[in-house]
């Protein structure tokens, strides 16, 4: 009997040992389970800019720093993101490839185009793709008026820049009669719009000169300039066209104040001592918190960068990353999510200073223009 009950005792611990171990081995498979990696946030996203032609010097500062935007994205957030290059050159008719080829792809969200042009080519390709751009340098002001909805700009419109060029030339050059420049395009004849209505609500002569993109003998238009003219406007759209112009009217014994607008901002290839240079965004050399970021371009690409152009479509860059970052945070990321995401914006120590949002047209909130002067070949913030 006593037999009998130490068998069934230990019958009895048996079958507990293996239910435990059961439980035990349910317990650890669900551990398991619950312990697996999360699905890495991978995507693919487009960068279009000149990157080639005319302006290559600029793009390739542009596609240098979205691709080091992404590197350390990639690094500090452990995502895969990748870059589809797509080179418009200065050519509307290549934006509008590119901008098929893209939406014809499976990036989710695009980096550029870089200017205005641009823009108005790809934007109706894109806007039926759903696709989100933004823009680091575009700056006509109807480009947010509704026509283009997934479209979205890291800098201030023309709308600013214009009254700040303006009143620049008013209350600090004390101009009296300036020569707005122009070469043909909606960038600059807009601009053109927009400081010639400031100076001429102030009482100043305001005249008109125009050129073409293609055009590099300035000297029948510079023979026409009056030695009473105070100052030049130069909204061209590239920096050596607009450096040939100052060149070829020193040539002629002119010498009025130049001022360039963003589109020429370069050091390298802008430069008459004495000019001035408006620009969109501050020199990232001279914020602080943006030291690891210009050590990190030395280190990538062996050289330092010149122009805000590059920075600026960093932060455009920020942008889209940290969209497709929250979309996929509910998912794998789509069109759609990247796009929601975007409108969403909020970063925080943006490149270009303080917190980034968008208003409710893509605008950047509280993004203002800047003025340097080129003083022994360097630029120097003035206003």
């Amino acid at each position: 009997m006593k037999w009998g009950r130490l068998v069934a005792a230990a019958l009895a611990a048996s079958g507990l040992a293996l239910v435990a171990g059961r439980q035990a081995t349910a317990s650890t498979a669900g551990d398991t389970t619950s312990k697996k990696a999360a699905p890495v946030c991978a995507a693919s996203i487009g960068v279009m800019g000149g990157f080639t032609g005319a302006r290559a010097a600029i793009g390739q500062e542009e596609l240098n720093f979205a691709k080091l935007a992404v590197s350390r994205f990639n690094k500090a957030n452990h995502t895969k993101i990748t870059i589809v290059e797509g080179d418009i050159q200065v050519d509307p008719s290549k934006a509008s490839v590119v901008a098929q080829q893209l939406a014809s792809s499976k990036v989710v969200g695009i980096v550029g185009p870089d200017a205005s042009f641009g823009v108005d080519a790809a934007g109706p390709i894109l806007g039926r793709a759903k696709l989100a751009f933004v823009s680091g340098s575009a700056t006509r002001v109807g480009l947010t008026d509704g026509q283009y909805p997934t479209f979205f700009r890291v800098v201030p419109n023309d709308g600013v820049q214009g009254p700040t060029d303006a009143n620049f030339m008013l209350k600090t050059l004390h101009a009296k009669k300036v020569l707005l420049l122009d070469n043909q395009t909606d960038y600059s004849t807009g601009l053109n719009d927009s400081v010639g209505k400031v100076l001429q609500a102030a009482g100043i002569t305001v005249s008109h000169g125009s050129t073409t993109t293609t055009q590099n003998d300035f000297s029948s238009l510079i023979a026409t300039i009056g030695s009473d003219v105070d100052v030049v406007f130069l909204p061209l759209q590239v920096p050596a066209d607009a450096q040939l112009f100052a060149d070829q009217l020193a040539a002629q014994g002119k010498h009025p104040i130049l001022f360039g607008a963003d589109s020429v901002f370069s050091p390298t290839d802008f430069h008459p001592e004495g000019a001035y240079a408006s620009s969109f965004a501050p020199d990232i050399h001279e914020l602080p918190a943006d030291a690891g970021i210009v050590k990190g371009y030395k280190a990538a690409y062996g050289h330092d960068f010149a122009t805000p152009f590059g920075p600026t479509v960093y932060a455009a860059t920020d942008v889209i990353l940290n969209a497709v970052r929250a979309a996929c945070a509910k998912g794998k990321p789509t069109r759609a999510s990247v796009l929601a995401a975007v409108h969403k914006t909020k970063i925080k120590n943006s490149i270009l200073g303080g917190t980034f949002t968008f208003d409710s047209h893509g605008e950047p909130a509280n993004a203002r223009f800047y003025v340097y002067k080129v003083v022994n070949g360097r630029y120097r913030l003035i206003h």
